[in-house]
């Protein structure tokens, strides 16, 4: 496979009409990881290092599992569980840090590196139109995991932002999290795969 072939990955859609009732002409976003999301499903109840951050405790599971698509020396790169976008992923450093003044020099160079391959991944995957790039550093930040240091990688396309999020707080996603995952893992170079 080149760099710039497409990967493909079957993907699975429910139909709308193999489900009880009279269809009436609409069509239905099914987002219940929103709901999950918005109840703090998978939020650290203190700031502590270990089992109760999600970001310690990905590591240690399965790449399919954790919904990890890389792995590098000081960080790895993991799809973000209520995305923005598909293709919304995050690099983590392994050590629970949550200021990036505090990272190691080996830890801002494996994190750089990673949200560069992440981006050509992604742009081999996915051909979005550009990205937005970001670490809400603190809780007042926008950050949902403060004491966890995470770098954004959202893919972006022309026309991609609709009315959903506005007025139903809903995004619209095309794939789900695990097609994703296989996606953008098959599409990351073998030669950095960890």
């Amino acid at each position: 496979m080149s760099d710039d072939d497409p990967v493909e990955v079957e993907v699975e859609v429910e139909q709308a009409g193999a489900r009880p009732g009279v269809p009436d002409g609409f069509e239905r976003l099914w987002t219940p990881h929103r709901m999950a999301y918005i109840g703090g499903e998978n939020k650290p109840s203190d700031d502590a290092a270990g089992a109760g951050c999600p970001f310690c405790r990905a590591p240690s599971l399965s790449d399919e599992d954790a919904l990890i698509v890389a792995r590098g020396d000081a960080a790895y790169v993991v799809l973000n569980l209520y995305p923005y976008n598909s293709g919304h992923l995050l690099v983590c450093p392994y050590r629970h840090v949550a200021d990036y003044t505090d990272l190691t020099p080996e830890e801002v160079a494996d994190v750089a590196e990673l949200t560069r391959t992440a981006m050509r991944v992604v742009r081999a995957a996915y051909a979005p139109d550009g990205f937005n790039l970001g670490m809400n550093q603190g809780q007042v930040a926008g950050a949902g995991i403060a004491a966890h240091l995470h770098q954004h990688i959202v893919p972006r396309w022309g026309g991609d932002s609709n009315f959903l999020p506005i007025v139903a707080r809903t995004r619209a996603l095309p794939e789900l999290l695990s097609d994703t995952r296989a996606r953008l893992a098959a599409a990351w170079p073998t030669d950095q795969k960890g």
